[in-house]
């Protein structure tokens, strides 16, 4: 397989069939930017199908994971249908790749975690997380719904009650709070994340390999169960790019400031919009 028509991951092979990919955006901090995004999305595909893969380990370049969206794409997507129309395929694809991937995923979660690196980290079949990491998905707090990943996997992994509170309200989790409520396998000092990664990879990488990959396409179901809350939770992300709420959350962000909602102001319209 050729990874090198990819340019913002990069690809180091180890021994044992262990694929080490890179989120190399560091100057900001790798944020997702269209091209990251769609390179995130197609590259489970790969994986899947190289041969020299047996378990990918995927991490962040510099002090991040990945930052999420980048702003300026949120900016663009705002209001243009066929930049939304996209992006909602995309995002399946990114999900759906993801699960339905043979080999093994384990996510060196160095730092922050939001959007579509929360995507990928959550979804990983492993997750070694920084103790002083932070992750969040601040959709709400951007002005739309809770789509990319959340309605899928947060649920499984921490519980209804703090899926509900953190998606609504936004909140970060941080990484010692996240390994104690299920959201990641395990919370380490930030120097030791990648190396613990490494070894799960190498145990993974040397066991029975279709042993391995069949019991994780038999979980995974857990999560195809699942996936029309997921497709519908992607559907009403890509609607409110369509709104005014999140042109006032993109400024809020970029001004440093508190939003103030338009759906917040107005509550007999919101109301009627959502009975």
């Amino acid at each position: 397989m050729d990874f090198s028509t990819y340019s913002q991951l990069v690809f180091e092979r180890r021994e044992n069939g262990v694929l080490l990919i890179t989120i190399n955006r560091p100057d900001k901090y790798n944020a997702a930017d269209e091209q990251m995004h769609a390179e995130l999305a197609r590259v489970w595909n790969d994986v899947s199908n190289d041969p020299q893969t047996r378990v990918a380990v995927i991490t962040g370049a510099g002090k991040a994971f990945s930052a999420g969206g980048d702003l300026a794409m949120v900016e663009r997507m705002a209001g243009n249908h066929d930049r939304v129309a996209n992006m909602l395929t995309e995002m399946s694809d990114l999900v759906y790749n993801m699960i339905n991937c043979d080999k093994p995923v384990v996510a060196a979660i160095n730092g922050v975690a939001v959007g579509a690196g929360l995507v990928v980290a959550l979804l990983s079949d492993i997750s070694i997380c920084a103790e002083d990491a932070k992750l969040g998905d601040g959709h709400v707090k951007l002005g739309v719904a809770a789509g990319d990943h959340a309605a899928i996997i947060w649920p499984l992994l921490s519980g209804m009650a703090k899926a509900r509170y953190y998606l609504l309200t936004g909140e970060m989790v941080g990484g010692v709070e996240a390994e104690r409520i299920g959201m990641v396998t395990s919370a380490v000092p930030r120097e030791q994340v990648l190396d613990d990664a490494l070894a799960v990879a190498h145990k993974l990488a040397t066991g029975s390999q279709l042993a391995i990959r069949w019991t994780k396409k038999a979980l995974n179901n857990w999560l195809k169960q699942a996936g029309p809350i997921f497709d519908q939770s992607a559907a009403y992300e890509m609607l409110c790019f369509m709104g005014p709420d999140v042109k006032e959350g993109y400024t809020a962000i970029r001004e440093r400031r508190a939003p103030n909602f338009p759906s917040a102001q107005y509550e007999s319209t919101l109301q009627g919009a959502t009975q």
